[in-house]
């Protein structure tokens, strides 16, 4: 067993920090004497180091206890969770510091590969894991999910464009990944399975409406209220999640520009589909 002390001068950890997580729950002794000394075993240490990992990732104090207080929560699986975000975190701050080496010796560097999109990617593909009923709905088949994310990957570069077009800077889609990650890691999800299929197919309905006919003018009052109507649905579910001030600027373009989209779309809902839901949509933006 180790003393308070003993524990704050083996992990760096103040006491008083770690008298301060004792009382709010996160982190309790393993046993408190008679005297009132709070003793720790090893177990405890490495309760402690799962906290400070935690932390090194930006994770509240709040978030790390809703975690840890989890009954599925597995430590050996945190651990490979916490390596892998640590991993991505120091490959993006070596590929910032590699293109500050460039910008000091005087080199023009514009190209956006220097920001690592490893979290973007790692985003879709856990959204492949658990929502993959949701993704055969809306692109037919998982195959196109992964053609689609193999698309993007193949355009790195473009997609980190995208994400300055999508969020306005690429300050503002750090920070809106950083949060939308921990919503997941944390099982704060913007929708909750019982609700996935009831939003699919309301999705879906409004979807063949506003496709129903594509001779249509995309800019006809018609097509306009619905595209209106499908925006403030899609808002609606995506509460809570930020999906950047330029969302829906960025979804018209991929339905007009992205291959993979506009296959799997058109596929869906009728030749010219996506290029149609593409202009409907750019036209409401620029009446707004």
């Amino acid at each position: 067993m180790m003393t308070v002390k003993q524990v704050s001068s083996l992990t760096g950890v103040s006491v008083r920090t770690l008298q301060f997580y004792d009382e709010i729950g996160l982190f309790k002794p393993t046993k408190v004497t008679d005297a009132g000394y709070r003793l720790y075993d090893e177990n405890a240490l490495e309760t402690l180091q799962q906290i400070l990992f935690f932390k090194e990732l930006d994770f509240s104090l709040k978030e790390i206890k809703i975690i840890m207080e989890n009954p599925h929560f597995d430590k050996t699986s945190a651990f490979l969770k916490q390596r892998e975000l640590i991993r991505l975190k120091r490959d993006r701050l070596t590929g910032l510091l590699e293109l500050l080496d460039k910008l000091i010796k005087g080199e023009k560097c514009m190209d956006f590969k220097d920001f690592d999109m490893s979290e973007y990617f790692r985003i879709l593909t856990d959204f492949k894991g658990t929502h993959g009923d949701e993704i055969i709905d809306r692109m037919g088949s998982m195959e196109s999910f992964d053609e689609m994310v193999s698309d993007l990957k193949a355009r790195q570069d473009e997609i980190a464009d995208m994400a300055v077009k999508q969020f306005g800077s690429l300050e503002n889609y750090t920070e809106a990944m950083k949060k939308n990650l921990k919503d997941f890691l944390t099982g704060q999800t913007p929708v909750t399975p019982s609700e996935v299929s009831g939003i699919v197919d309301k999705t879906d309905d409004i979807t063949k409406k506003l496709t129903a006919d594509l001779s249509r003018d995309p800019a006809s009052s018609q097509v306009q209220e619905t595209v209106g109507e499908l925006i403030a649905y899609v808002n609606e579910c995506n509460r809570g999640m930020d999906m950047g001030e330029n969302y829906w600027s960025f979804m018209a373009e991929t339905y007009m520009t992205s291959p993979v989209y506009i296959e799997a779309t058109d596929k869906k809902y009728g030749i010219g589909a996506s290029e149609f839901m593409g202009a409907a949509i750019k036209a409401y933006l620029d009446k707004q």
